[in-house]
């Protein structure tokens, strides 16, 4: 039998289309009781049997629109907007619909499309040593040792440790809960604040700008460590075709009495040269602005890098959790290979007093504390993203709080004894060059690439223990060009999961060669330029934008309770009132106080005696600012996404999706229960509405429909 004429109302398109769907309910109530009730009379095609029961609004949309033919809607009816809706809603892959249960569907097969397994750490000490090789890298080696000595020596672990406990262990705990608690990346991490979406684009941005540079700094490492397998370091002597006239020996920087030459300060050592003129061939270029020419022999090493990292992340965390269990542990074997050798020195002594002797009176200056908080919050990696992606990959109940502090506290102490290994080997320094420690020390890449290779030429075997420092430089940046990666190929593979997490290792390979192809300018003589200038921006004033509203999304909008709650659910205990009070004040008071200075006290980027011009340091300022906007562009894109009053629209955009919770059903209990799609428990919309009040505007009308579908039933009885 033929399906019948649609003859539904045409009524006026309100706001909403709430109005036009009640002006159809009547017609669509007799319709639908007609098809239902003989046995004889075929229903039209898509119409399924009553069940005796109430209909949710959906079921009723979807009955009255299978009734109507095709093209007998108008655009302009209620009924074709709410399909236009309807089919947005279930765009493929085909999922079960938010307002309708398993019991709902009846014996109809459901076309689900479930997403690839996304996979867990395989081992116990997996994650945990991931996040020890993430956090323990080459800042601990060239970055701790040079801030301690400058600012008061010994004096300095005082604030160190004090903006550990008040910044880097709060924010340290914050970001693995909101991975392990969701398993999900950064970007699909907020579902618990879609408002704030910007904020894991920001963390995307900020992590690719420094994973590009990171890796350069590793295709050095590699350099230098082919270069120490030979007999002789080509750096040890004068006389190569880098050399220049300033070049001076450390054997003959002292005459038999003694005494320093009379120009020593203008000489060059062969460490120095090897470096500027030979590695980075930097006389070849005018600046930043003209780069000159690619530097084959760093190209090959950049390109090696990535080879290293792309198959060390193949498999994802199951690959890369396995690598770490090396070079996560085997850096503390060489540190305390180099710190026996370092303190058994004549002179060791000299710089380790130098390096920890304290100066109280340094205290009083603010610049001291500032120092302190900036070593922690970038040595810890809060606000990259690695530590969220890694927890994610957690089981649900994995006890994060006691990883924090292990990370935390081995973090710090590894400082502590890379300065000695570090300072050890500048005291024998200076004492065979006859000059005070503090002309020798340096930080930063001035102290892997310079320094500590000459002291090594000093030493007996000192191509043995060439190697073994640059080999500890490359596990420790392995391991965090490791998290680099995993977390912008976690993030977008958790953002279309059907698509790209099946072929997670072609994308993979993608980002690696896009990220290798940007970074070639790095190689070019002027590439230390452009290194310089990614270091300084790229993740600056912009990271601490993104860890401070990432801190106040969670406490503000989503609520401290809420987030306690839960951790409760996780761990089967709630924060005391040391985590409450620095997420709610001491941490966003400290970054906020660090944000101001870093603003303040503004200093334009140098390299040895090269100024940066104007643009390149607009250049720079535009990279920091661009992580920033991103926060209000995607604040932007959630509320145009929402219907409603502007007020109507942030309060939506701000509360959580209704799939926000644990990934796996099982572990969704409390005020979590049947809120996932296709959930076994009933009516997981309501329970949706019931914790936050409020949904969208094609919920709000099936469910509108839903109400005077029944009330009218129970008038007619």
């Amino acid at each position: 039998m033929r399906a019948q004429q649609c003859t539904l109302p045409q009524p006026r398109a309100l706001r909403r289309d709430r109005q036009g769907v009640r002006s159809a309910l009547p017609a669509l109530h007799a319709r639908s009781r007609q098809t239902a009730a003989p046995a004889s009379v075929p229903a039209p095609a898509g119409a399924r049997e009553p069940r005796g029961q109430r209909r949710s609004g959906q079921r009723t949309i979807s009955r009255a629109l299978a009734l109507c033919a095709p093209g007998q809607l108008s655009p302009g009816h209620p009924l074709s907007k709410m399909k236009k809706l309807q089919g947005a809603h279930l765009r493929k892959p085909v999922t079960p619909d938010l307002l309708m249960t398993p019991s709902d569907q009846g014996d109809v097969d459901l076309d689900v499309d479930f997403a690839a397994h996304r996979g867990n750490w395989t081992g116990k000490l997996d994650f945990l040593l991931s996040c020890i090789g993430y956090c323990v890298g080459l800042g601990n080696v060239w970055r701790f040792p040079y801030r301690a000595y400058t600012n008061g020596g010994g004096a300095f672990l005082v604030p160190y440790f004090l903006m550990l406990a008040i910044c880097g262990i709060p924010l340290f705990f914050l970001e693995l809960s909101l991975g392990q608690f969701s398993s999900l990346g950064p970007l699909a991490v907020w579902k618990i604040s879609p408002l704030f979406k910007g904020a894991g684009a920001a963390m995307l941005l900020i992590v690719g700008l420094v994973a590009i540079y990171y890796n350069m700094i590793i295709a050095y490492v590699l350099f230098y460590l082919f270069a120490s397998l030979t007999s002789d370091l080509p750096w040890e002597h004068c006389g190569n075709w880098w050399n220049t006239e300033l070049c001076l020996e450390h054997r003959v920087s002292k005459d038999g009495n003694g005494a320093l030459p009379l120009n020593l300060t203008c000489t060059v050592s062969p460490s120095e040269e090897y470096w500027s003129r030979y590695v980075l061939h930097i006389q070849g270029s005018q600046g930043i602005g003209s780069p000159g020419e690619i530097r084959w022999n760093l190209c090959l090493c950049l390109l090696l890098a990535w080879v290293i990292v792309f198959l060390c992340i193949l498999k994802g965390v199951k690959s890369s959790g396995k690598v770490v269990y090396f070079t996560a542990t085997f850096p503390y074997l060489i540190l305390l290979m180099l710190l026996v050798r370092g303190v058994t020195l004549p002179g060791a002594w000299k710089g380790i007093q130098f390096y920890l002797t304290p100066q109280f009176h340094h205290l009083l200056s603010s610049k001291v504390w500032i120092e302190a908080a900036l070593q922690i919050f970038y040595s810890l990696g809060v606000g990259f993203g690695g530590l969220l992606t890694f927890a994610s990959y957690n089981t649900f109940h994995q006890n994060i709080y006691r990883d924090t502090f292990i990370v935390t506290l081995g973090n710090a102490i590894t400082s502590i004894l890379a300065g000695f290994a570090i300072f050890s080997v500048l005291g024998y320094m200076s004492q065979e060059l006859g000059v005070p420690v503090d002309q020798v020390a340096k930080a930063g890449p001035g102290l892997a690439f310079v320094v500590y290779p000459q002291a090594m030429t000093m030493l007996p075997l000192s191509p043995f223990w060439s190697f073994l420092f640059f080999f500890m430089l490359l596990t420790l940046g392995l391991d965090s060009q490791f998290a680099f990666l995993e977390t912008i190929v976690t993030a977008v593979t958790d953002e279309f999961p059907y698509y790209l997490r099946p072929k997670k290792a072609v994308f993979s390979g993608l980002i690696c060669v896009a990220m290798y192809l940007m970074g070639l300018i790095l190689t070019t003589d002027g590439g230390m330029y452009w290194l310089v200038l990614l270091d300084d921006y790229s993740a600056s004033f912009g990271l601490m934008v993104v860890v401070i509203t990432t801190c106040l999304a969670v406490t503000r909008v989503y609520g401290i309770q809420r987030f306690c709650r839960d951790i409760h659910m996780m761990l089967g205990f709630k924060p005391g009132l040391y985590f409450r009070a620095c997420w709610l004040f001491l941490s966003p008071a400290t970054l906020l106080a660090l944000l101001v200075y870093s603003i303040v006290k503004y200093q334009p980027s140098e390299y040895g005696s090269y100024r940066f011009p104007p643009w390149a340091e607009l250049l720079g300022i535009l990279m920091g600012l661009l992580s920033c906007l991103m926060i209000p562009a995607g604040m932007l894109v959630a509320v145009l996404r929402e219907e409603g009053s502007l007020w109507e629209r942030l309060q939506q955009a701000s509360r959580p999706a209704m799939d926000w919770g644990p990934s796996l059903e099982e572990n969704r209990t409390g005020m979590y229960v049947a809120t996932l799609a296709g959930s076994q428990s009933p009516k997981p919309l309501m329970v949706h509405m019931r914790k936050y009040g409020g949904i969208t505007s094609f919920e709000n009308t099936a469910i509108e429909v839903d109400r005077e579908i029944a009330e009218e039933e129970e008038s007619m009885m």
